[in-house]
């Protein structure tokens, strides 16, 4: 008998035959499964129904009007499937992504990722394994045009400037290990900053605290 996949079980849903391929062979190389590479979004929405995957990573724009097909997509599968890690990618930054992406957002983890990022193939991959564990992570381009324009309002306001900082390389999914090597600063600063946002913001008492924590920032953006 085969040996039975450890990886992730991911369905995939990319209209561009040549990326499609080049995804299914960056995540089988890496010890996942591709249960089906589809083109569009009514064999996206079937699969998932008919096969129980892991995570669905799902291009926004597909057939037949390559507008938000597949974004629509991702929010019907996770009404259906509200455990489900869902990471889409996107060509290009859109705000209105962002705030679908995020009002669709139950459980399980989300993600949303630029295309130019697959080129990066560790980060990808372990955006795909923090989205499967129920984690968020949001491509750092657009954290950063977020930053750009954001509104101090609300709860963010009361945080410091290395608090937002922290904040935002949460919301890209770097570990606490990562920010403080990012920032020169210690583990324990990191913790530190981080048990100061979660005192500070609004959180979601049934989310765990650092998704919840990310999510309040990216909705506040």
């Amino acid at each position: 008998m085969p040996d039975k996949p450890t990886g992730l079980r991911i369905v995939l849903a990319e209209d561009a035959a040549l990326l499609r391929e080049g995804l299914v062979g960056i995540l089988e190389r890496a010890g996942h499964h591709v249960i089906a590479a589809v083109g569009d979004a009514p064999a996206l929405r079937a699969y998932v129904d008919g096969t129980a995957p892991d995570v669905v990573i799902t291009d926004i724009r597909m057939p037949p009007t390559h507008t938000d097909e597949g974004l629509r997509a991702a929010v019907e599968i996770r009404d259906g499937h509200p455990r489900l890690g869902i990471l889409l990618l996107s060509a290009y930054i859109a705000d209105a992504y962002v705030a679908q992406l995020l009002d669709a957002t139950g459980g399980g983890g989300i993600g949303y990722l630029l295309k130019d990022r697959v080129g990066h193939v560790r980060e990808f991959l372990e955006s795909v394994a923090r989205v499967a564990e129920g984690g968020t992570v949001i491509d750092p381009d657009v954290v950063r045009h977020l930053l750009a324009r954001r509104r101090d309002d609300g709860p963010l306001a009361t945080l410091t400037d290395r608090e937002r900082e922290v904040l935002a390389l949460m919301a890209e999914g770097h570990t606490n290990n990562s920010i403080a090597a990012r920032l020169f600063v210690s583990e324990a600063a990191v913790r530190k900053h981080i048990g100061s946002i979660f005192a500070k913001l609004p959180l979601d008492p049934d989310r765990d605290r650092r998704v919840s924590a990310v999510l309040t920032y990216l909705r506040r953006a």
